[in-house]
C-alpha cells in the first residue's frame, strides 16, 4: 500500500485512495464543494487544492483528483495552497447573493462557513450578478437558484448515482441551472437527498422552512420505521415537535442517503388529532386512572371467563421493548398467545423467510452494491422498500446484471430484463433455475441430496418456450457469476417462495459462489414481531376465538388491523362482540374510537427502542426529544404562554412497553415484569434474544440472527406444492400491491406526502384490457366479496398474464376484496359505460 505524508503525519492507505479521502482518515478534512465520498469525485470546485511538496506530483492541485502514491509528501495549509482558495471562494461569491440572514440554509450552509473561514468580506467585482427564474418543484424542495455555485453534487446523485433524468443540468458556461426542463414536481422517489447535497442554499426543504435555525433545534440520531430496511435519520424537534429529517450514515444499511418517504413520513408525531390524553369509554381521565380501571376490567373477565378469555395484539410497527412485553404479559398472565401481522396474506410468508434465514444467507443493503448478478423474485423494490432501489443502482452501475421475475408492471432506473410470470409459477421457475444449478454440481453431497427431491416434483408443461430460454439465460448468468445475490418478497409470492429462493443460494454457495439472500418484509419490526410468535399463533385464530366467544376481552397494542385485515365488516362486527377492548396507541387511527378505555402511547422519536430490519439487525434508536404538546398547537404559533409547572404539556403518553409493564404490575403485584431483565427472559424461548445484551446503547446496532438454523442443507427438506401452478377459480387474480407513497400507514399522516401521492388505480395488461374493451383512463367497477369497488384503470406492459394489480391505497376500499388470493370473472369486471347502460 503506498505511503505519504500529510501535514507532517505519516499514513498508509489502499491503492486508489484519493488524497483527499486519506487526509480524512488522519482526521485533516479538506475544503470540498463538489466532491462527496458516496458520489467521488469531480474536479469542478477546485475548492480541494493542496500542495504537492515532494514525490511524483509537484505544486499546487486538486486533492479529489489525485490518487496516492508513494512518496508524496502533501501540505493542506500551505499559504499558496490558501490563497488559492481565497480566490475560489472569491469567484463563486461573484454571483452568490448576500442573503444568508433570510436563507433557510444558514447555520449550516458550506458556502457560508468556508467564505468566513476564508475571510471573503468584499466584493470586488462591480458589476451585475448572474440572476435566474427559480422553479416550482413540488411539496419537498424550494428551488433558489441565483445561490447556485455549479458544483454539480445535486444533478450528479440525481441522475448518476438514482438514476432519474427529470432534473438536471441545462444551459452551459456560467448561464449553467439546474432543474427541470419546466415547473412540476420532481419523480425521484430519492428527491429530498440533493437538500441534504447541496452545500448552499438552491435546494432547501420546504415543509421545515423558516421553522428554525440548525442551532434552535434538538438534533438526535434516530431510525426510520416506514419499511423494513431500517435507514438511518438524523432528526430535528423544536419547541415539541418534530420539524425535519435528514439523512444519517449507516455503513451497512442506506449509506449517506433515504427515501422521500423516511424523510418526509414522519407527521404522523405531530399531528393536532392525535390522541394525548387516556380515555374510559369517550371521557378524558388521567392515565393512571384508565390503567387501573383496565387492570379491574381484565380481572373481572378472567374471573368471569378464565384467562384464556383474553388476548392481545400487538404490531409490526412497534419496537422490540413493546412487543417482547406482550409476550412476557401474555405468558404472565396466561392468556391468549399474541399475534403481530393482521394480514393474513402475508403471515405465513413473513414467518417462513425469517425462520429460515441465518448467517450463512443474509447479506446487506451495501453488500448487494457488491454483487455481479442481483435476481429479483416477487419484489417490487421501489414500491415495497425504495433504498434497495439505490442498492441495485450502485450494482448496475459496477457491471453488474440485474433480472426481476415478477407478475407486476416493475420500474427500476436501471437497466433490467423483466419476466413477468404470474404468483403461481413463481415457484415453478425457481425450482427449475435450481434444478439447473443442482445440474452443474460437481459431487457435494448436498446437492446430491437436494437434486433428488427436487427431481421429484412434477413439473407443468411449458407452452412459451421462449420464455423457458430466458429463464435458461439466467441459470446460465447464475452459473457465471461470482457474487450473486436473490432478493425474495413476501407479498405476492406464494408461501413455500422464501424457503426456495434460501435453496437457490445454498446450492449456489455450495458451488463456491459468494451467493446471498436479502428478504423484503412487511413493516419495520417484522422481524423482531415473528421471533417472538409462536408458531401456532395467528391474527385468524384470535379473530376466531373472538367469533365463537371464547376471546372476550382484547388489548390491542399500536395495532390497527383495519389497515391491513382484508375484511373489515368481518373484522367489525367481531370487535363489537367484546366484553371488553383495551387500545395503546399514538395514532388517530379508527381502532381507538370504539375502545373501552384508551391509552396514549409515544412515537419512536420520543421512546426510542430497538428494532430488528429484515435481515436480523437489532438497531437502537435513540429518543429525540421528550414528547409533549407542540408550542404551535398551544398558541397557534404565538409565544407560549408564560407559566411555571412541573410537567410537560400533553406529555402523559408512555412508552407502551412502560404501560404493558405497569399494567402487569396491577394484574399481579407480586410477579413484576421488568424491561431490564427482559432478553435474558425471552432468550430462554429463543437464543436470539441474548444478543441484545451486547447493545450497549442507543445509535448501537448487532445482526442476532443465527449462524446456522438447522442442520438440513436445504430448508424444503420433504415433497411440497413448489412446482404446482395454481387452479384458477376464475379467469384473472387480483393482486394487491404497495405503492411508495400511499400505502404506507405512518407516512398517510404526512401533508407533503399527500400531496404528492398518485390517485388510485387498477393496472391490467393492455391484452387484457383489449378483450374486455377498456381503453387506458377508463372507469370500471370490480364485483368484489365485500361489495362493488369502482376504479379508474391503467394499462401496464409487461405484466403477467391472468392478473389485476390493486393497491393497499389509503384513498381506497380495497379491503372489500377479502381473502387472498382473490380470484375474479371478467364478468366480474364491469366498464363504468357498460354498467351504466345496464342499469338503465
Amino acid at each position: 500500500m503506498p505511503k505519504l505524508i500529510i501535514d507532517t503525519l505519516k499514513i498508509e492507505v489502499p491503492k486508489g485512495t484519493k488524497v483527499i479521502e486519506a487526509a480524512a482518515r488522519l482526521g485533516i478534512i479538506i475544503p470540498r464543494f463538489c466532491y462527496h465520498p458516496s458520489l467521488g469525485s469531480l474536479g469542478a470546485c477546485r475548492m480541494c487544492a493542496v500542495k504537492f511538496l515532494e514525490g511524483p506530483v509537484k505544486g499546487i492541485a486538486m486533492s479529489c483528483m489525485e490518487q496516492v502514491r508513494d512518496g508524496m509528501v502533501v501540505s493542506t495549509m500551505d499559504e499558496e495552497v490558501r490563497d488559492f482558495r481565497r480566490q475560489v471562494i472569491e469567484w463563486l461569491m461573484m454571483n452568490h447573493p448576500h442573503d444568508c440572514p433570510v436563507c433557510d440554509e444558514g447555520g449550516h450552509c458550506l458556502l457560508q462557513d468556508l467564505t468566513v473561514a476564508g475571510g471573503h468580506g468584499i466584493r470586488r467585482f462591480a458589476g451585475k450578478k448572474r440572476t435566474y427564474l427559480d422553479q416550482e418543484l413540488g411539496a419537498f424542495i424550494r428551488h433558489e437558484m441565483n445561490r447556485c455555485i455549479h458544483c454539480f453534487r445535486c444533478r450528479r446523485f440525481y441522475q448518476d448515482f438514482a438514476g432519474y433524468l427529470d432534473f438536471g443540468a441545462l444551459q452551459i458556461g456560467s448561464r449553467m441551472f439546474f432543474g427541470r426542463q419546466s415547473d412540476g414536481p420532481l419523480e425521484n422517489p430519492f428527491s429530498g437527498n440533493i437538500i441534504d447535497l447541496c452545500p448552499t442554499g438552491v435546494l432547501t426543504d420546504k415543509p421545515s422552512r423558516y421553522k428554525g435555525r440548525r442551532w434552535d433545534y434538538e438534533r438526535s440520531p434516530a431510525l426510520c420505521i416506514h419499511c423494513s430496511l431500517g435507514c438511518r435519520l438524523v432528526a430535528s424537534a423544536r419547541y415539541r415537535e418534530v420539524i425535519r429529517m435528514e439523512a444519517g450514515f449507516s455503513r451497512a444499511v442506506n449509506g449517506y442517503f433515504i427515501c422521500d418517504r423516511g424523510r418526509y413520513g414522519f407527521s404522523y408525531n405531530n399531528l393536532q388529532e392525535r390522541p394525548r390524553r387516556a380515555r374510559i369509554g369517550q371521557e378524558e381521565v388521567p392515565l393512571d386512572q384508565a390503567l387501573r380501571a383496565a387492570a379491574e376490567r381484565i380481572s373481572q373477565i378472567t374471573h368471569q371467563f378464565g384467562k384464556g378469555a383474553v388476548g392481545c395484539l400487538g404490531s409490526a410497527r412497534s419496537s422490540l421493548e413493546t412487543q417482547g412485553l406482550i409476550k412476557s404479559l401474555c405468558q404472565q398472565q396466561r392468556w391468549m398467545a399474541p399475534n403481530y401481522l393482521a394480514d393474513p396474506f402475508r403471515e405465513g410468508k413473513v414467518k417462513r423467510a425469517v425462520a429460515g434465514l441465518d448467517g450463512r444467507l443474509a447479506v446487506s443493503l451495501r453488500e448487494i452494491e457488491q454483487s455481479d448478478f442481483v435476481l429479483l423474485v416477487g419484489a417490487d423494490p421501489v414500491n415495497e422498500a425504495p433504498m434497495l432501489t439505490l442498492a441495485l443502482r450502485q450494482a448496475f452501475r459496477k457491471g453488474a446484471v440485474i433480472y426481476v421475475i415478477d407478475p407486476r408492471p416493475v420500474f427500476l432506473p436501471l437497466d433490467f430484463e423483466h419476466l413477468p410470470a404470474p404468483p403461481g409459477d413463481l415457484d415453478f421457475w425457481l425450482g427449475f433455475l435450481l434444478k439447473r444449478t443442482i445440474a452443474r454440481q460437481n459431487g457435494e453431497k448436498t446437492l446430491d441430496e437436494a437434486g433428488e427431491l427436487h427431481e421429484t416434483q412434477e413439473e407443468p408443461a411449458i407452452q412459451d418456450f421462449a420464455f423457458q430460454d430466458r429463464f435458461i439465460k439466467i441459470a446460465e448468468l447464475l452459473d457465471r457469476s461470482a457474487r450473486p445475490v436473490i432478493v425474495c418478497g413476501t407479498d405476492c409470492v406464494r408461501e413455500t417462495t422464501p424457503a426456495l429462493a434460501a435453496d437457490l443460494v445454498l446450492s449456489l454457495q455450495a458451488m463456491g459462489r459468494k451467493a446471498g439472500l436479502f428478504y423484503l418484509l412487511p413493516d419495520a419490526n417484522a422481524f423482531g414481531a415473528v421471533l417472538l410468535s409462536s408458531p401456532e399463533s395467528s391474527f385468524l385464530k384470535i379473530l376466531e376465538a373472538i367469533e365463537i366467544g371464547s376471546l372476550a376481552g382484547l388489548v390491542m397494542v399500536e395495532s390497527n388491523p383495519f389497515k391491513l385485515f382484508p375484511d373489515r365488516s368481518r373484522l367489525e362486527q367481531a370487535l363489537n362482540s367484546l366484553d371488553f377492548l383495551l387500545v395503546m396507541d399514538y395514532l388517530p387511527s379508527p381502532i381507538g374510537r370504539p375502545a373501552d378505555i384508551f391509552l396514549p402511547t409515544q412515537t419512536v422519536f420520543e421512546a426510542g427502542g430497538i428494532y430488528v430490519n429484515q435481515e436480523g439487525r437489532a438497531q437502537w434508536a435513540s429518543p429525540v426529544y421528550r414528547g409533549g404538546l407542540p408550542i404551535e398547537q398551544i398558541n397557534n404559533g404565538n409565544h407560549p404562554p408564560h407559566l411555571f409547572r412541573e410537567d410537560i404539556p400533553g406529555g402523559e403518553p408512555r412508552p407502551a412497553w412502560q404501560l404493558l409493564m405497569e399494567l402487569a404490575h396491577l394484574l399481579s403485584p407480586e410477579q413484576d415484569l421488568s424491561i431490564k431483565t427482559l432478553w435474558t427472559e425471552l432468550a430462554r424461548g429463543n437464543p436470539v434474544f441474548s444478543r441484545l445484551e451486547e447493545l450497549k446503547g442507543p445509535g448501537d446496532e448487532i445482526r442476532i440472527i443465527p449462524e446456522q438454523v438447522e442442520e438440513e442443507s436445504f430448508l424444503i427438506t420433504g415433497p411440497g406444492n413448489r412446482m404446482k401452478t395454481e387452479c384458477a377459480h376464475g379467469d384473472v387474480e387480483l393482486l394487491p400491491v404497495e405503492w411508495t407513497l400511499a400505502t404506507e400507514e405512518l407516512s398517510s399522516y404526512s401533508d407533503p406526502i399527500r400531496e404528492t401521492m398518485k390517485k388510485p388505480c387498477l393496472m391490467m395488461q393492455s391484452e387484457m384490457g383489449k378483450r374486455l374493451g377498456i381503453q387506458n383512463r377508463d372507469r370500471v367497477t370490480l364485483s368484489l366479496d365485500g361489495g362493488p369497488l369502482e376504479i379508474e384503470v391503467e394499462l401496464k406492459d409487461p405484466m403477467a398474464a391472468g392478473i389485476i394489480v390493486l393497491p393497499r391505497h389509503i384513498d381506497l376500499d380495497w379491503q372489500k376484496m377479502g381473502v387472498h388470493p382473490q380470484w375474479i370473472s371478467f364478468e366480474g369486471i364491469k366498464k363504468k359505460k357498460d354498467l351504466d347502460i345496464e342499469t338503465i
